[in-house]
């Protein structure tokens, strides 16, 4: 069973002193759980050196929300996988369907950064998920399938060795309404055996996490489903004890 992780996703959110304040809260919990679970903090480019000064040494491993798909030029305002390495990442989010939804990005334009990341030794964390129509009418296994194809079919099973996959059902993410621990263990597994079909190592050994208004009211029942393996936390993961605990709960 792959090791639990738990990575918060700051959004468009924070300042440098409530930036302090957070890290400075959830370090406790990060270095309680150190030997049984992972824990990573996903901030705003602007944030990214004062939280790796921060946490250098720590249980608490960080990243960024997103990456360009070029390393360098003319790309005004974009940031680069060779700078996120810079600054000592280790994960970058790709494919959030707030990337998806308001940027424009694409299955195929995903899987560019995807393989530009891993180039850099970073490690994607790609976000997959379905909508609420796409659900009710009884395609989130369609969605997940077509999602995923770029990666399993054109880069290759085993790319995702050095990936972690996190399930956002597009309808739960700050709404409030999380799947079930049901709704989210029947993809989490069919997740898994999507990647089985290609390879039952690769399959054994990925992080699959859960996203979707993850909260500590909810995160021991998730964790105790055979095929999640943490959160991708969002909301709750910029307050000091809803995350904590959160960490706990996967630790």
């Amino acid at each position: 069973m792959p090791r639990p992780l738990v990575m918060g996703n700051w959004k468009l959110n924070g300042t440098k002193e409530s930036v302090e304040a957070l890290l400075s809260g959830i370090l406790p919990a990060a270095e309680s759980v150190k030997d049984s679970a992972d824990v990573a903090v996903c901030a705003p480019d602007i944030f990214i050196d004062q939280v790796a000064r921060k946490l250098t040494d720590t249980a608490i491993a960080w990243g960024a929300e997103n990456n360009d798909v070029h390393t360098s030029g003319a790309f005004t305002g974009e940031t680069s996988p060779t700078m996120l390495k810079e600054f000592g990442c280790t994960y970058v989010l790709v494919g959030h369907s707030e990337r998806r939804q308001y940027h424009g990005e694409t299955d195929a334009s995903c899987a560019q950064k995807y393989a530009l990341l891993q180039e850099h030794d970073l490690i994607p964390v790609l976000c997959i998920g379905e909508t609420l129509e796409e659900r009710e009418s009884g395609r989130t296994n369609d969605v997940i399938r077509t999602q995923l194809t770029p990666v399993l079919e054109d880069l290759g099973v085993d790319t995702l060795k050095k990936a972690v996959i996190a399930y956002e059902p597009v309808w739960a993410i700050g709404t409030g309404k999380a799947a079930t621990k049901e709704m989210a263990q029947e993809v989490h597994a069919f997740i898994r055996q999507l990647i089985a079909e290609k390879s039952a190592e690769v399959a054994a050994g990925v992080q699959i996490l859960y996203g979707g208004s993850v909260k500590a009211a909810n995160a021991e029942e998730l964790f105790a489903q055979a095929d999640i393996d943490g959160a991708l936390v969002g909301g709750a993961a910029l307050i000091v004890e809803e995350f904590s605990a959160i960490i706990k709960a996967a630790g």
